[in-house]
């Protein structure tokens, strides 16, 4: 049984960061690429970042480019997400999930960047 299980969210000011992390079990890791995703309030889900299977191949939305950085630590069999410069507009629920085919649904970590 597949599960993606993510952490790290928590409410942070303007221009902190965060560190996302997300521990897979029950897939082969290291033969996925995988994906970050997030969903505001009354928004739709909004892809922001994904990487290869091999941590190789890192691509970001124009909304987080320069700003997040994803990576993959196929030992560990969890994917990271660095929330750098943060911006009230990232408030979200946080969510990863395999960059192709279907991903179990997950509980999120929801990051609030607020004064």
């Amino acid at each position: 049984q597949v599960q993606l299980v993510e952490s790290g969210g928590g409410l942070v000011q303007p221009g902190g960061s965060l560190r996302l992390s997300c521990v897979a079990s029950g897939l082969a890791f290291n033969k996925f690429g995988m994906q970050w995703v997030r969903q505001a309030p009354g928004k739709d889900v909004e892809w922001i970042a994904s990487i290869q299977y091999d941590g190789s191949g890192a691509t970001y939305s124009d909304s987080v480019a320069g700003r997040f950085t994803i990576s993959k630590d196929n030992t560990k069999n969890t994917l990271y997400l660095q929330l750098n410069n943060l911006k009230p507009e990232d408030t979200a629920k946080y969510s990863c999930s395999k960059r192709w085919g279907t991903s179990p649904a997950t509980r999120g970590t929801q990051v609030t960047v607020s004064l």
